[in-house]
């Protein structure tokens, strides 16, 4: 691969970047996530979010409060992984209240 010169146009477009220089971290994401919801609904909830890869109960509330515990491989699959816990049903939110990259 020929290296494109290195001035301020090609700094500006990316063009002296390549996608063979990017290398992901080791390691993985870690997070840990407050969920409010229904508490009539919470045992159901806790099945179904445990159900989820990467995910653990460490903490309940009967009052409809779950802190939930996870891991993903990168920052992308963690908000999908928070975007999916809050569309769950009878989940009123779910917030992203820890965050730490793990590595190798």
């Amino acid at each position: 691969m020929a290296h494109a010169a290195l001035n301020r146009r090609a700094l500006i477009t990316g063009r002296v970047l390549s996608a063979d220089r990017i290398i992901a971290p080791p390691g993985a994401e870690i997070a840990s996530i407050i969920v409010q919801a229904r508490p009539e609904r919470l045992v159901e909830l806790e099945a179904e979010i445990t159900a989820l890869p990467g995910c653990e109960i460490h903490g309940r509330d009967p009052r409809g409060k779950l802190v939930v515990v996870t891991e993903a491989p990168d920052s992308g699959s963690l908000g999908t992984l928070l975007n999916t816990v809050q569309s769950l049903p009878n989940v009123y939110s779910a917030a992203l209240v820890f965050h730490a990259i793990e590595t190798a």
